[in-house]
């Protein structure tokens, strides 16, 4: 399960993978670490139909029969807790980030794996997500999940979050379920890397 990623991308480099959005920020600050119940940035659809850059608390308040507990990954999408959100394109997000994090070892002396693309610096992509309004206007996201590939599937073998390639951005925030949801695959191992 992956809790913890990184954005160091600037607000010009989010423009020219995903393209213009409203909510600009002339200077984004980096974030190095975000983990569950941290803002990060998020980009969805807003009214008009176009994009809009907004901050978003990272997980949903879970359901009442777990205790309420946030959840960060979404992982079964035939669950009726989801499956509201992934019926509504305007409650899908794309979550920007610049590398991801799973733990390696064992528990007291687990260290992080950083995860991002191939190329040698720490080129911009998205997670597949979902967000809702939350109490007090602060509004809330997850990503998805699938089966892992390889190169994460090393460190941990049960799920990896779905990873959107530029052309599958507007698929993924305006198609219907079906086709939104087949893009809930592993990314290849070839465009990825361990990084050092």
């Amino acid at each position: 399960m992956c809790n913890l990623y990184s954005m160091t991308a600037s607000v010009d480099e989010m423009k020219r993978l995903f393209g213009a959005f409203e909510g600009d920020r002339g200077n984004l600050p980096p974030f190095g670490e975000i983990y569950p119940g941290k803002p990060a940035p998020v980009l969805r659809r807003d009214t008009g139909g176009g994009l809009k850059l907004e901050l978003m608390e990272w997980g949903f308040p879970g359901p009442a029969a777990a205790g309420g507990r946030p959840v960060t990954n979404i992982r079964n999408l035939a669950s009726p807790f989801w499956r509201s959100a992934l019926n509504r394109p305007d409650r899908r997000c794309v979550v920007p980030v610049t590398r991801f994090c799973e733990w390696e070892g064992e528990k007291g002396s687990k260290r992080k794996v950083w995860f991002g693309l191939h190329e040698e610096a720490e080129p911009l992509f998205a997670f597949a997500g979902l967000w809702r309004p939350g109490e007090g206007g602060v509004p809330y996201m997850a990503f998805l999940t699938c089966e892992p590939n390889t190169v994460v599937g090393a460190v941990h073998p049960k799920a990896m979050p779905v990873m959107l390639r530029p052309a599958d951005v507007a698929t993924w925030l305006d198609s219907e379920t079906a086709t939104a949801c087949a893009l809930a695959v592993p990314y290849a191992d070839a465009d990825m890397r361990r990084m050092p």
